[in-house]
């Protein structure tokens, strides 16, 4: 089974996305052992019916590793072009704190490094301490590093999630 291509929205400039996300949040621990290699498969089982669009976060357990092995076993069986029909959209859950660009950018990276991609589609930054201004430097680097020194994207798309 398949879903229509009239599930697919367009989220923002040529990002196209599946209007149903597989959420991650269950790897996170808590719900029962995971067989990664099992994990790993049923991700390309919802691929291939169409459902191409992750959510997940830095904290929820081994979520970003799943989805690059998922992205190296897809580019092994059906090549590079394959990328490009997924989009993996991570949060960012910082302990509250003063916030550098150094900060940001080196936990940007540790998002992509263990996604596997170039850059992230989307990062949905999160911040739950409010009488902690840090939030709002953390909000402006991120919008200021869409890319890094003007040549290389770091962020495809910003968004927040479960703000007051």
């Amino acid at each position: 089974m398949s879903i229509p291509s009239a599930e697919r929205t367009l989220l923002s400039g040529n990002t196209s996305i599946c209007r149903i996300l597989n959420g991650m949040w269950q790897v996170s621990g808590g719900h029962g052992p995971i067989n990664p290699d099992a994990a790993v498969k049923s991700m390309i089982q919802h691929h291939d019916s169409g459902f191409t669009t992750w959510d997940l976060a830095d904290h929820y357990g081994p979520a970003e590793d799943f989805i690059k092995v998922f992205r190296s076993n897809l580019q092994k069986t059906r090549g590079s072009s394959s990328l490009e029909t997924i989009q993996a959209f991570t949060k960012w859950v910082p302990r509250p704190g003063s916030m550098t660009r150094e900060i940001v950018e080196a936990n940007i990276d540790i998002s992509i490094t263990r996604m596997g991609v170039p850059y992230l589609d989307m990062l949905q930054f999160h911040w739950w301490e409010y009488d902690h201004p840090g939030y709002k430097d953390a909000l402006q680097l991120l919008a200021d590093m869409k890319t890094r020194d003007g040549s290389q994207k770091l962020v495809r798309n910003l968004a927040l999630t479960n703000f007051d």
